[in-house]
């Protein structure tokens, strides 16, 4: 007699942010919920942990609360967890000269009123070759791109400007507080509240194919076991959308979503490099005292220390075009980029700042299985793709995370979150 395959109310695909938040909520309302997870761990691009030789957790993943992001600071709120403001000062490295208290993009007001006056969507790249050209907008056209590509992680070919016009217009990148902690504890502690509601969470279980039809689907995965249920919710993230078929990680449907699938292919999804580093003392502050971020041009350009608190470490950012071209470099490679860098920025040597390195921790999340990026960016024409990607099918496939999401907050824990209580709600039939 074979086996019987285990089955639930409901699959969910992915632990991240979207998925656990989903599950809570489902599992609270009476069904039965099974989350099935690729890695060893909760999280997602959420990732706290103390890496060998750090004296206390940092983030490889998601670190701040960018905005107003209302449901992240509720569900802070609710689980008990503090935020705390940074502080410190910003220090901008341009033309070899050091500056405080700088603004790393002032002519944004001035692409900004182009922008408001754009008559149709272009490319970042296009829009400011035709409306800042020649030498003389040089440093201007630069100074756009460093933006998008080291804030939204995005390639300025592609991205969206009058998205990017909506983005800057607001505040999120300024307004950055922190969850006391990381964002790591607020993720087990929905695992652990969607456990005690009686969802079901297996690790170490990456899904390989979903054979579905209306009202029923078949989970295989790699290991091996199969799981089926009523409904599922995939919340895997863009990367995997997008990855050859051929390739191991790579998602099935079968039947297959060629919809779905054509537009997860127009959105954008950006690679980020993150280095950790911890040194004997805080160095770095007889130059830059008080030093929260330090944006440069650097090959490594964009820097922060976790003020308040005084550890002496210092976070290294590298993000979309610039990290692609580090998916395959080995982390040594990486970190000898990073002291390179910080040496420039300090007017010292590699040598001198390497000598007070403690530890350090490379996460190249371009080449994180299961992942293949960071985080999503708008495209020309990203709201209908967003829309068609989290369009559930015959109530029976259900979408979420963050690519989906449609909001002021995008790209961020809070619209993974916002989708997932989106979907679980849809498939409570309460949307």
């Amino acid at each position: 007699m074979p086996d019987q395959i285990p089955s639930s109310d409901i699959l969910i695909i992915g632990a991240g942010a979207a998925g656990l938040l989903a599950a809570r909520d489902l599992a609270r309302a009476g069904r039965s919920v099974t989350v099935l997870e690729a890695r060893e761990r909760i999280g997602g691009r959420v990732h706290t942990f103390t890496p060998p030789g750090f004296s206390q957790p940092l983030e490889a993943g998601a670190e701040f609360l960018h905005g107003a992001v209302p449901l992240s600071r509720a569900l802070l709120r609710e689980a008990g967890r503090r935020w705390q403001d940074g502080e410190g000062e910003m220090y901008v490295f341009r033309n070899g000269q050091l500056q405080a208290d700088a603004d790393f993009f002032p002519e944004l007001p001035e692409v900004l009123a182009r922008l408001n006056a754009l008559p149709q969507d272009l490319p970042l790249a296009e829009f400011l070759n035709q409306e800042f050209p020649g030498a003389a907008h040089a440093a201007l056209r630069t100074a756009a791109t460093q933006f998008a590509e080291g804030y939204d992680a995005a390639d300025a070919r592609l991205v969206s400007a009058w998205a990017l016009r909506d983005e800057w217009a607001g505040d999120g990148a300024e307004d950055s507080p922190r969850p006391v902690g990381g964002y790591g504890p607020l993720l087990y502690w929905l695992a652990d509240e969607a456990r005690d509601a009686g969802a079901r969470l297996h690790l170490n279980t990456p899904v390989q194919a979903i054979h579905w039809q209306a009202g029923r689907v078949e989970v295989r995965t790699a290991a091996g076991p199969r799981y089926q249920a009523q409904q599922l919710l995939c919340t895997v993230p863009l990367g995997v959308w997008q990855w050859a078929a051929d390739q191991p990680g790579a998602l099935q449907f079968e039947p297959e979503l060629p919809t779905h699938r054509a537009a997860a292919a127009q959105l954008g999804f950006g690679p980020v490099v993150k280095v950790a580093l911890e040194f004997r003392t805080a160095f770095w502050q007889e130059q830059l005292p008080e030093m929260s971020f330090l944006i440069s041009d650097a090959p490594v350009p964009t820097w922060w220390s976790p003020l308040p608190d005084r550890r002496p470490l210092l976070m290294g950012w590298v993000a979309g075009p610039a990290a692609a071209r580090l998916r395959e470099a080995p982390d040594e490679q990486v970190l000898e980029a990073a002291l390179a860098s910080l040496a420039t920025l300090l007017a010292t040597s590699p040598a001198a700042v390497r000598a007070q390195l403690q530890a350090s921790y490379i996460h190249n999340w371009g080449r994180e299985p299961y992942t293949y990026g960071a985080y999503s960016y708008p495209t020309i024409g990203a709201p209908a793709a967003r829309a068609a990607l989290a369009q559930p099918v015959a109530n029976t496939l259900f979408f979420a995370g963050e690519a989906v999401y449609e909001g002021p907050h995008a790209g961020t824990v809070e619209a993974a979150l916002v989708s997932g209580q989106a979907a679980a709600q849809a498939m409570l039939g309460q949307a």
